[in-house]
């Protein structure tokens, strides 16, 4: 915090990437909210986000989660000993 204002310190969290090109199930895609795997350009996509101070200028102390919205689902295929939780939210007043 004391070398703010001038350094802004943020992390990007990247879920799965495909960084190898490798052939991948339609379910792999599939399970993904976004309806795809990453990519590592969706990676540098963020980065560059946070590296332009007209659009984060003002976000410091974060972590960029980027996974096609798996945090927010937690499923996960099980026969790949991965645990299963589902969350759920309500908007509702």
């Amino acid at each position: 915090m004391s070398l703010g204002p001038a350094i802004r310190v943020n992390a990007i969290a990247p879920g799965w990437i495909d960084v190898d090109g490798e052939k991948l199930r339609k379910k792999d895609h599939a399970q993904h909210p976004v309806g795809r795997v990453g990519k590592p350009e969706d990676i540098a996509e963020a980065a560059l986000f946070l590296l332009d101070p007209k659009t984060s200028g003002f976000i410091t102390g974060q972590t960029l989660i980027v996974d096609g919205g798996m945090s927010v689902k937690m499923i996960y295929d099980l026969k790949n000993g991965f645990s299963l939780a589902l969350i759920l939210t309500s908007s509702q007043s």
